[in-house]
């Protein structure tokens, strides 16, 4: 039988949110392809069962990722995972990915948690478009850089930040795009969740917004009344 690749959502904080059918892909698949053996570990311990792990991350090479490809054509089914939320989505398993399809392996998908559509729900921002932003450049110039193409567009933004650059990753923003609505939702699906909502280019106090834990941004698109004050001149 020909082999495939299939990308399983798993949880972005709490394990109760694997879904029953994403656990079946994981019990099923003969070996995992994970970011992280630590992390996929505890899900292989929530499961109640053991699979042979093989780690594909930043550093994978594609000789590395082609060996990966051969196993999977050999006959076996390989299950892709990060270390939470979508896999191949600002993640080293897009070039797995790609690779099997480019051998005609077939790849198959389980949806489920995603960081970047729970942090646009949570937001309350009106985000009929959006861009997803994963992590930006960490010099403030590299930031001002990626944001400002979106000075002028109706695109709701989302990106990942680490918790000790939010402050300056907030004035680059502010300094690209000007007043803003942004949301920070940070540790999501997570005992002490927290979605914190303001306008640029305020920045919430340690005592208001812990820098702990893993934060999305969502920064809000320009509006059509921003648009008119812009022409107007009009608060």
């Amino acid at each position: 039988m020909a082999g495939r690749l299939i990308l399983v959502s798993t949880p972005i904080g709490n394990l109760g949110d694997l879904s029953a059918r994403a656990g079946q892909a994981l019990q099923e698949a003969d070996f995992w392809l994970v970011e992280d053996t630590r992390v996929s570990g505890k899900l292989q311990g929530h499961l109640g069962i053991k699979k042979p792990m093989r780690v594909v991350n930043e550093h994978s090479a594609e000789p590395q990722l082609q060996k990966f490809v051969s196993e999977i054509e050999s006959g076996l089914t390989a299950a892709l995972l990060t270390d939470g939320g979508s896999p191949a989505i600002s993640d080293p398993g897009a070039m797995l990915a790609d690779l099997c399809h480019e051998a005609g392996i077939e790849v198959a998908g389980v949806p489920g948690p995603s960081a970047v559509t729970l942090a646009l729900a949570l937001s309350g921002f009106f985000a009929q478009r959006f861009a997803f932003l994963g992590f930006l450049g960490r010099k403030p110039g590299a930031i001002r850089s990626e944001l400002a193409q979106f000075a002028d567009s109706p695109y709701t933004l989302v990106l990942f930040e680490s918790p000790f650059r939010i402050d300056k990753t907030l004035e680059a923003a502010h300094e690209a795009l000007g007043e803003r609505r942004y949301a920070l939702c940070r540790e999501m699906t997570k005992a002490f969740e927290q979605v914190y909502r303001s306008r640029l280019p305020e920045k919430p106090s340690e005592k208001d917004v812990p820098r702990k834990g893993e934060f999305t941004i969502v920064i809000e698109g320009k509006r059509k009344a921003d648009v008119a004050r812009d022409e107007w001149g009009n608060s």
